[in-house]
Formats: C-alpha cells, sequence, structure tokens
C-alpha cells in the first residue's frame, strides 16, 4: 500500500517513486517467474488525474526458470512497463467491468502489488525457451537432442506388428504365395 493523501485531488500533481521491494510469492508461472523476495527495482511516476491516480514507470526484475524444451535453466533480466489507473471512486459502468480490474484509491492509499504482478506476469513467455533454436529432449529416451544430431528411435505402431513379421518371412515363400493366388484367380 502505498500512501498518496499529498497528491490530492487537484489534476497536475505528481511524485515520483524509486524504490527496491522484496518480489511477492507466485509472481510467473509454473516454468518461469520471479523468486519470491528477490529485488523488484521500481521506477514509477504518480500523477493526479480527474479519475484518479495514474500510476506509469518501469518495473525491474530477476527472471529464473526453465526451458519448456529441453529443461535447461534460465536466468535474465527483465525490464517492464506498467502504466495503471486508480480511480478515485467506482464508476458507474463497472458492470461492465470486472471488479478486480477497476483499480481504487482507498483511504488516500493504492495497493500497487495486484497492477505490477498484472505487469510482469504478462510479459513472461507463454513456452520459455533457451534458445529459439532448442531441439528439447527425446521423447522415448529424453536425451539433449541438441547433443546428437540425428538421434532417432524405430518405433513400430503395435497395431502394425502383425505386417512386421510379413515383411520378415523369406522372399522365396513370397513368390510361392504370388503363384497360388494366380491359380486361384483363374
Amino acid at each position: 500500500m502505498h500512501g498518496v493523501r499529498e497528491l490530492g485531488r487537484s489534476p497536475g500533481s505528481m511524485r515520483t517513486l524509486e524504490e527496491h521491494v522484496p518480489a511477492p510469492s507466485d509472481l510467473g508461472t509454473p516454468l518461469i517467474g520471479v523468486q519470491s523476495g528477490s529485488d523488484m527495482d521500481l521506477r514509477l511516476r504518480f500523477e493526479a488525474v480527474h479519475e484518479g491516480i495514474l500510476v506509469s514507470g518501469t518495473i525491474a526484475v530477476d527472471v529464473t526458470g526453465e526451458c519448456g524444451r529441453c529443461l535447461d535453466p534460465l536466468e535474465y533480466d527483465l525490464e517492464v512497463d506498467v502504466q495503471e489507473l486508480f480511480s478515485y471512486e467506482r464508476h458507474e459502468d463497472a458492470e461492465a467491468e470486472e471488479e478486480d480490474e477497476q483499480r481504487l484509491v482507498e483511504n488516500d492509499t493504492i495497493d500497487l502489488e495486484p497492477a505490477l504482478r498484472d505487469a510482469v506476469v504478462t510479459a513472461l513467455p507463454f513456452q520459455p525457451v533457451c534458445r529459439e533454436d532448442c531441439e528439447g529432449l527425446c521423447s522415448e529416451c529424453g536425451i539433449h537432442l541438441a547433443d546428437e544430431p540425428g538421434h532417432h528411435h524405430e518405433v513400430l505402431d503395435p497395431r502394425w506388428a502383425a505386417l512386421q513379421d510379413l515383411s520378415s518371412e523369406p522372399a522365396e515363400n513370397a513368390d510361392n504365395d504370388n503363384v497360388l493366388d494366380e491359380r486361384e484367380e483363374r
């Protein structure tokens, strides 16, 4: 919760915030996210406007996770832009919006965590990869496909197993069968 009393309700007043805060828990997805308690660098500007308080700026975080294809660890820095309006009061057309989407100034304070969470989580990749050409793991044995180019397994569909036995019988038997088939057709 951040106090905004000093901004009042006079449009045009502004203040900035540069702060390091610990990241909340569950800031990410199962494959990638921000570790709980790690530093979040906030560089935000609070501006009073007619409708409420406009918060804009950037959030810098350290992202950790694993590749969605090969499960190798990932780690990189992410800077996300954020812009959110915190309304002084609930609008009449709030029925059209979900209540969670409309952020409010309550008791001269605003709760930044949901807005920051939305900005960071939506900036994370849906399918994180260690590199764009990552081939992933072999679905049969789990080996890194990048380590062994051309790696493959001959997997036969069990529904075709009976046909495999037919293809492995000697060729002379196949010729005799063809002669018998021709005689039966006459």
